[in-house]
């Protein structure tokens, strides 16, 4: 278990570099990996009940008791990310399905790698968690009504069929992981170590699924895709803090709001674009995943560097005083 545990570590701290070498692998050799894709909705169902398991029913009492910055976040997520996916797919003149697939990914809930994230920042956790237990329980009627209006013009889209994947993928699997914890906290407990493991190899093999799929579509389209990823996740993570900063909240909450709004569920999105798009719609999502592990870890420190500088510069007034 140990051993297990320390392999967990690695993958989770070096998940990017990770995820960046074996897409290099799929894309070189996509014969060898085209073959996951037909498991893509099992993969992000185990994805979920990790998530599940780390989920608690007071995660949603924070909402009733303080629910202005809850609120706050969750709509600058539903409202931020997909219309800067709108506005970017507009600029970039982005084919159809790309465009789609963007959208789609910005409509989706949050992820909890936000919840590392804002923790490592030193933000504001429960409201971080709050906003991604709430975000996830509301993607089932959410996610498929934005996708609706936004990028339907581009490709048809079924808002009840997605609904139900959402409900297959994401609710069922995140309940089945509450009830474990409730019912079985010393098994679950005892897995929590390498529950990590588990998740990120099965986002990795998602992202490689994808990958192998479009390995003709990268060489085309690549550049436009990582551009718009980047540009996207960059207006979500500025976005959401200035958001939390014009209403007034601290700066934990804004730290929270800002990797809430810019991190989003990208598996979910490469599910949900494979199922009922194409491969190459999941495209913006397996990028989103992959950079939303750099972007968010170079924020922290950015941050992190700051505030010492601040206490740095705190410290010499009062001992100047």
């Amino acid at each position: 278990m140990k051993q297990l545990e320390q392999i967990s570590h690695f993958f989770s701290k070096y998940f990017a570099l990770i995820v960046i070498f074996v897409s290099i692998i799929a894309f070189a050799a996509p014969g060898a990996f085209g073959w996951i894709g037909a498991y893509i909705t099992v993969l992000l169902g185990i994805v979920m009940f990790g998530m599940g398991t780390t989920m608690k029913l007071s995660d949603f009492t924070l909402v009733a008791k303080k629910p202005a910055p809850v609120f706050i976040g969750l709509l600058a997520q539903f409202l931020i990310m997909p219309l800067t996916a709108f506005a970017i797919a507009y600029l970039f003149h982005l084919p159809p399905e790309l465009a789609a697939g963007l959208v789609l990914v910005g409509a989706c809930p949050g992820g909890t790698a936000s919840n590392v994230m804002v923790y490592l920042s030193r933000g504001d956790v429960p409201v971080s968690v709050a906003m991604t237990s709430v975000s996830t329980m509301l993607a089932p009627v959410l996610t498929p009504l934005i996708v609706l209006l936004l990028a339907g013009q581009w490709l048809p889209v079924s808002a009840g069929e997605m609904f139900m994947s959402i409900v297959q993928v994401i609710i069922i699997p995140v309940i089945l992981g509450i009830a474990a914890r409730k019912l079985l906290p010393g098994a679950v407990e005892k897995g929590t170590a390498v529950l990590p493991l588990v998740s990120v190899t099965a986002i990795m093999l998602i992202v490689t699924a994808v990958v192998a799929l479009n390995a003709e579509n990268l060489i085309t389209s690549g550049a436009a895709v990582f551009s718009a990823v980047i540009l996207h996740n960059g207006f979500g993570l500025a976005l959401g803090y200035l958001t939390a900063k014009w209403v007034g909240l601290d700066e934990t909450k804004r730290r929270a709001i800002s990797m809430e709004v810019g991190m989003q569920n990208s598996g979910l999105g490469a599910a949900l674009a494979a199922a009922h798009f194409s491969p190459l719609a999941a495209l913006p999502s397996a990028i989103f995943s992959v950079w939303h592990n750099i972007s968010g870890p170079a924020l922290v420190s950015f941050w992190n560097r700051t505030g010492r500088k601040e206490a740095s510069r705190n410290n010499s007034v009062t001992e100047a005083g």
